[in-house]
């Protein structure tokens, strides 16, 4: 089956500066390696559509967005100790979220789907940017399919390495969409405790660092298993950072990429369409091969 990959160049072009782990490099690497001759799989590529306001204005507030584009038209600066912007760094969040909605739609037409996106989301708040995020794209698409298919079982699993908080503060009071996150602990951002249930909406899974592989495996599990009894989703999306692979210098976790095989296996059991957005991840050979391992399991 065919995997749709959606991007946008000014992804590419979007740079927080020499020294920033959340480099152009990572996206570049999964690119190379998805276009490659000899790999085995079937990719159809989409150059994607900026997101339309009102999406976006269902997730952020209008003030937050206007400070975001303004900055960038001039010639953008540093939002936080570790989020920075250039002149293209707002056009890249909005396409971006334009290519997170349009993974959900071809996953709701029952085709796999990746976002190859940067920068990545998961902890944008809804007038906050920080954690190298800006704009909320896995909320953003979560929303559209509430929205415009009238769902009323959206799950979000999140396996980036650190906790979204994020999409947990823009989800954690709206029952149609439920939230899974396995993340290390302690770690930033600093939230995502086990306790912080939402409204019954949010499954927590804090780990420490160091473990066996199979332990963070079976543990995700566990939570997905706990949040979709009873709950069958009628869409998955995932967060998929891959900052939890062995070696990567942001974290401590210790998974290798065909433990990502394994999660959308099992995942797959359910029956629910199902896409992903990429989140972190910083050793861009290490992504890369982890990228093509789960998009052949998506298809």
């Amino acid at each position: 089956m065919t995997v749709h990959v959606y991007w946008h160049p000014s992804s590419l072009r979007h740079d927080a500066g020499p020294e920033h782990p959340e480099s152009p490099a990572r996206l570049e690497a999964i690119l190379a390696e998805l276009r490659s001759p000899s790999l085995d799989l079937s990719i159809s590529w989409h150059e994607s559509e900026a997101v339309d306001e009102s999406l976006l204005l269902s997730v952020h507030a209008s003030h937050y967005l206007n400070q975001l584009q303004e900055l960038c038209a001039l010639g953008g600066g540093r939002l936080d100790a570790d989020t920075v912007t250039n002149e293209h760094s707002y056009t890249a969040a909005i396409h971006g979220a334009g290519a997170a909605v349009a993974v959900a739609r071809r996953a709701m037409d029952g085709e796999p789907a990746f976002a190859a996106i940067r920068p990545p989301g998961h902890h944008a708040k809804a007038d906050t940017a920080m954690g190298f995020c800006l704009i909320n794209s896995v909320v953003v698409a979560a929303r559209w399919a509430v929205d415009r298919f009238g769902l009323g079982r959206v799950l979000i699993i999140d396996w980036d390495v650190h906790h979204g908080n994020g999409t947990q503060a823009l989800v954690e009071t709206e029952s149609r969409i439920r939230y899974v996150s396995l993340h290390q602990w302690p770690l930033y951002p600093g939230t995502g405790r086990a306790e912080e249930r939402g409204v019954g909406n949010v499954f927590n899974v804090p780990r420490p660092p160091g473990l066996p592989r199979e332990a963070y495996v079976a543990d995700l599990n566990a939570a997905f298993e706990q949040a979709t009894d009873g709950w069958v989703p009628q869409l998955i999306l995932i967060s998929a950072g891959f900052d939890a692979l062995a070696g990567d210098p942001l974290a401590g976790f210790t998974l290798e990429p065909e433990d990502y095989v394994n999660w959308i296996r099992h995942w797959r059991e359910l029956g629910a369409p199902m896409a992903s957005v990429l989140e972190g991840g910083y050793v861009p050979q290490r992504i890369a091969k982890a990228t093509v391992a789960h998009l052949a399991a998506l298809a």
